[in-house]
């Protein structure tokens, strides 16, 4: 019979361990020493969980009731700040000594600005871990710890060498089973001059894989003409969200690594003038953005370090005029028309107008004679005196 080793499932992040070796005396428990595993991720923004696994304990005395092991710790924290451990954790089954291991969880807020380094290690003072039961808080184990040791979490960066940050990304092809977990380490080179409001500008990306953690072409293979579609997210400026370009791929073959290219220049451009902050997103193969043959997706993007962008205000930020608002050097007369509309009622024919009366055209023929007459007698004075010696 062969037995197969499974691989241990991927982390988002890989993590950082810290064991803290404690003298313990007085209280409910008999265990005079301790070994406490502290798990934190490598690389965080924000804040970042810090998990205490609590080792199996021995009781002085059988409970009478189920209760709870409750722990209170403390940690020295450079870089961050540590808000002390107090939670309950393994359960206490009534009529046992006997403890299972348990785990509870602290919080670190992170100080340190990106690219920075917190640092986390026990603290020193007497009493830094005590350990009680919920049903009898008065009565606790004063723990102390003399080690040392301690680990580094490094601000907005990931594992590994190099420089950029590490993203895990989820791939899913069409054909596979299940998504693949893979790890790039992704370098932003951001513009060297500030891009203005309205004009296109370029975010570079670069990859390399880490090792053991290459994306690999479906058993199927990629069709012709496959190409990889890199994007970047940001975020803090109205109406740009994202940047994006396409980068050409050597030939790839079915079930084999696939070849990231050696850059991508994704491009975008923004409506508007601000800051806004970038980082890494997704990444697509295929032969078209819209359809893609394989999806990455990022995990944990909110531990991914990220770009500062600024963008200037352009030449022409504002709104267009329209040309019937623009002022002119001659401008429009304000003298009020002396013509009137009024809306008739009743759907009236407006073709004689609304308000015309009975028959309005009699009242145009009458100035018309009127017109003629004045005429004619104008005429003859002029003819009369023409006669005269």
């Amino acid at each position: 019979m062969i037995a197969l080793a499974l691989p241990a499932p991927a982390q988002a992040l890989a993590d950082k361990t810290l064991t803290l070796a404690y003298t313990c005396t007085g209280g409910p428990f008999t265990d005079t020493s301790l070994s406490v595993l502290l798990t934190m991720p490598d690389t965080a923004t924000g804040t970042f969980d810090v998990k205490w696994r609590i080792p199996a304990l021995t009781l002085r005395t059988a409970p009478t009731t189920t209760t709870q092991v409750h722990v209170a710790g403390k940690l020295a924290v450079t870089g961050g700040t540590h808000t002390d451990l107090e939670k309950t954790g393994a359960s206490v089954t009534t009529g046992s000594t006997s403890v299972l291991a348990g785990q509870v969880t602290s919080t670190v807020s992170v100080t340190a600005t990106t690219g920075g380094e917190v640092t986390v290690k026990g603290a020193t003072d007497q009493g830094s871990l005590k350990l009680s039961l919920a049903s009898a808080p008065s009565e606790v184990t004063s723990c102390t710890t003399t080690s040392t040791t301690s680990v580094v979490v490094t601000v907005g960066q990931g594992s590994g060498t190099g420089a950029g940050d590490v993203v895990t990304y989820s791939c899913r092809t069409g054909t596979e089973a299940s998504p693949q977990t893979v790890k790039i380490r992704v370098t932003l080179t951001m513009p060297t001059s500030t891009p203005k409001a309205g004009e296109q500008f370029s975010i570079g990306w670069a990859g390399t894989y880490e090792t053991g953690s290459e994306l690999e072409a479906p058993s199927t293979g990629l069709p012709a003409g496959s190409k990889l579609y890199a994007y970047a997210s940001i975020s803090g400026l109205s109406e740009l969200t994202s940047a994006d370009g396409v980068g050409e791929l050597a030939t790839v073959t079915a079930d084999d690594p696939i070849t990231l290219p050696t850059s991508v220049d994704m491009k975008t451009k923004s409506k508007n003038s601000g800051s806004a902050t970038v980082k890494p997103g997704a990444i697509n193969i295929g032969t078209s953005p819209t359809v893609p043959t394989i999806k990455c997706e990022v995990q944990s993007a909110s531990a991914l370090k990220t770009y500062p962008l600024t963008i200037g205000a352009g030449s022409n930020t504002s709104p267009t005029p329209d040309p019937e608002d623009t002022p002119t050097s001659t401008p429009k007369s304000t003298k009020p028309s002396s013509k009137t509309s009024k809306t008739p009622k009743a759907g009236a024919d407006t073709g004689a107008g609304g308000d015309a009366g009975p028959d309005g055209r009699m009242f145009v023929l009458t100035g018309s004679a009127l017109m003629a007459a004045a005429g004619i007698g104008g005429l003859l004075m002029r003819r009369r005196s023409a006669a005269k010696p």
